[in-house]
């Protein structure tokens, strides 16, 4: 059912935890499945220099939130908004049908937090 990664990114999750003075926190959920996705990052100089979650879900959006961090990390704010659900399950090498939903959660979560990021920004 699972690929392998999925499992992985499941049992050892990366970047997990909150970042403390965070410049930029997205919060999405979804009501029908009870996922929960916050993510928090630190941005200096447009470059994500750190970046942590928090999930409340299943495996899949533990798996999701976890390869997100990590394909984030590092990358300028504009190379971020770039992420797709669909580099995020490529990068897991799939996820059932029926758990889509979670790569999508991740994508939002990363664009909630940038937008937050650039709201911050302009005040």
């Amino acid at each position: 059912m699972y690929s392998e990664k999925v499992m992985d990114h499941f049992a050892h999750p990366r970047n997990v935890g909150e970042i403390e003075n965070a410049n930029a926190v997205g919060l999405v959920g979804n009501a029908k499945c009870g996922d929960i996705m916050k993510i928090y990052m630190d941005i200096q100089d447009n470059i994500i220099k750190d970046v942590k979650f928090k999930t409340f879900g299943c495996g899949a959006a533990i798996a999701t939130s976890s390869m997100a961090t990590e394909m984030v990390k590092g990358k300028t704010v504009e190379e971020a908004l770039e992420l797709t659900n669909k580099a995020v399950m490529e990068a897991l090498d799939g996820l059932p049908a029926e758990k889509i939903h979670c790569s999508v959660l991740a994508e939002e979560a990363i664009r909630d937090a940038i937008e937050d990021y650039r709201k911050r920004q302009n005040a």
